[in-house]
């Protein structure tokens, strides 16, 4: 329980920490005077059953007002508790997204923006539920018994010692438990993130899957998912229960080696049948307590769990921010002996050096896992390079700043994602102040005004979400659009066109070899189109740039390029003429 507090600490500012002490003090001071009312049962026993009614009465007289000292401090704490419960999901919420977005966009895949959208729902909800709920019930646990066991101790010293000795066996099996179940707890909490990700996928996907007759192998992985996450939680269920029954067994054993030492005092003579009678009163209390942080405990290692799961992404070291954001040149790009790794073991990307002229467009091409999708992104800062530099304008990026280099750079991958909204918001989102004219001229350069005549709202239609009312193709297009309309002097495309047909590919081509006039355009291709209309083609292979030059001059070299552009010509139908 220590140690939650200090998480939360971590989590606070000064102002709400200090809240956080208001409330944890409030709530020892409620669970002493608990503990206190309790102890004084044994002196109005004792007097009642001497029919001393003065001592009976004035011991009944100091349990009202602990009573009401005891209902002040529950309330205050409650209500400060509450009040910062509300607070602790704002700042959690706050922070996480204050802090995400400063990270580097290449920390961003599946697996976290699950973890993240688990930890934007329920994790925030556990870790409010700290102050809102568990904190009292779990302090009381605690400070009522320890107050019990200082009272008795003036009482019946042998009692007390043997509550002593009992908490420590309970507390020595509760801790062991709690590493048991928190591994079960870790395992169920990565299924169900799992899980999650493949019922979503799988219903983003449906298109898709019904087209190939709901394929054995879609239904597989969501059916694989879920019962893992089944099995998880079925294994959590019984490890808690078997665990909770374990705990229960001991603490039942520990009231009877009490009751039965009572007894045994009761009957030598050395402890009066009336303070037995009422220490028996405070063992009963001091078991109640001990079952009530059990049960409890499950609920403070959720949220424990979930405390640490955000204060992890939250100590993330962010992408460092220049002081003074360099201003560029031109929108030449360079990348000067570039090398880069994911893990820190294996490079992807080694001693890459590349010059990319100002307004011009160069065509990236090699094989899957050559490094082309990773140039593309560490030219837009989704990481930074392990070794090297990456210059936009003569400006290393990391001296431009992520806002100032985001507004020079447009990027359309493969893989596109929509919003939930109508068409033209998708489009408008990446320039907002942009003119009719500028959304129409760039709906047409990528062909998005085919779309607009189809759909029966035209602009106002919504797609909704992922944009799941339209095609590979089209949502490519949209992309596209969004990324002209954008207007920015560097445009960086990951095999963009890859989903489109042969015309709507031709008329984008165009739009792309235009858009090279005024501005930089760096294209990962497979297609022969895209490749032919390059100023400039790099062949990645093996993180390392093997050749580089124009069309004409790559295919008299007669090496890598030439057999990637024979393997393309026979794959899409073309003839390779002898004069090429």
């Amino acid at each position: 329980m220590i140690i939650i507090v200090r998480l939360l600490a971590d989590l606070l500012d000064h102002a709400h920490r200090r809240q956080l002490a208001r409330v944890v003090a409030m709530f020892i001071a409620t669970g002493v005077l608990q503990g206190l009312a309790f102890a004084c049962v044994v002196p109005v026993l004792d007097a009642a059953l001497r029919q001393d009614w003065d001592a009976a009465t004035t011991w009944l007289c100091v349990l009202a007002g602990l009573f009401v000292a005891h209902h002040v401090a529950l309330t205050v704490g409650n209500l400060d508790g509450y009040d910062l419960a509300c607070d602790l999901l704002d700042i959690t919420l706050g922070r996480l997204g204050d802090h995400t977005v400063r990270l580097p966009l290449g920390w961003y895949d599946q697996d976290r923006t699950g973890q993240l959208s688990r930890m934007a729902s329920k994790g925030a909800t556990d870790i409010a539920s700290v102050p809102g709920h568990l904190l009292r019930p779990l302090i009381a646990a605690v400070v009522s018994p320890v107050t019990v066991v200082v009272a008795m101790a003036f009482l019946e010293w042998r009692l007390a010692l043997a509550l002593l000795v009992g908490v420590a066996a309970v507390l020595a099996t509760t801790r062991l438990l709690a590493v048991i179940v928190g591994r079960g707890e870790g395992a169920y909490d990565a299924a169900m993130a799992e899980g999650s990700a493949r019922v979503v996928e799988f219903a983003l996907n449906q298109p898709a899957l019904r087209v190939f007759g709901r394929t054995v192998h879609g239904n597989e992985l969501v059916e694989a998912a879920l019962t893992e996450q089944k099995r998880a939680s079925r294994r959590l269920l019984v490890t808690g229960f078997g665990g909770l029954g374990i705990q229960l067994l001991s603490i039942q054993a520990l009231l009877t080696l009490v009751i039965a030492l009572a007894v045994h005092l009761s009957l030598g003579g050395t402890l009066a049948p009336a303070t037995a009678i009422g220490l028996l009163v405070l063992t009963v209390r001091f078991v109640e307590s001990l079952i009530d942080y059990g049960e409890l405990s499950s609920a403070l290692r959720i949220a424990e769990g979930s405390l640490r799961r955000v204060l992890d992404v939250l100590a993330l070291e962010p992408l460092a921010e220049p002081a003074t954001p360099g201003e560029p040149a031109d929108s030449g790009i360079e990348l000067r002996e570039v090398a880069f790794s994911y893990d820190g073991a294996t490079q992807v990307l080694d001693q890459v050096s590349l010059a990319v002229p100002a307004r011009s467009l160069t065509a990236v091409v090699g094989p899957s896992g050559s490094g082309k999708s990773t140039l593309l992104r560490l030219v837009a800062r989704f990481h930074d390079v392990t070794a090297g530099s990456v210059m936009l304008g003569g400006v290393d990026v990391r001296d431009l700043g992520t806002e100032a280099l985001m507004r020079r750079v447009s990027i359309v991958f493969q893989d596109v994602y929509l919003f939930e909204g109508t068409l033209r918001d998708n489009v408008m989102m990446s320039r907002p102040d942009a003119t009719e004219e500028e959304l129409r001229e760039a709906a047409r350069l990528a062909r998005v005004d085919d779309i607009v005549e189809r759909l029966p709202h035209g602009w106002q239609t919504r797609i909704g979400e992922a944009g799941s009312t339209l095609s590979g193709g089209e949502k490519q297009r949209v992309s596209i659009a969004r990324a002209l309309l954008k207007d920015a002097p560097v445009v960086l495309l990951d095999e963009a066109t890859a989903a489109l047909d042969a015309e709507n590919e031709a008329a984008v081509q165009e739009a792309l070899t235009a858009l090279s006039a005024d501005r930089t355009v760096i294209v990962i291709a497979h297609r022969l189109q895209t490749v032919v209309a390059a100023d400039q083609i790099v062949v990645l292979d093996g993180g390392r740039i093997v050749e580089r030059g124009s069309h004409a001059e790559l295919l008299a070299h007669g090496g890598r390029y030439l057999d990637f552009w024979r393997e393309r010509t026979q794959a899409e139908g073309w003839r390779l003429l002898a004069g090429e």
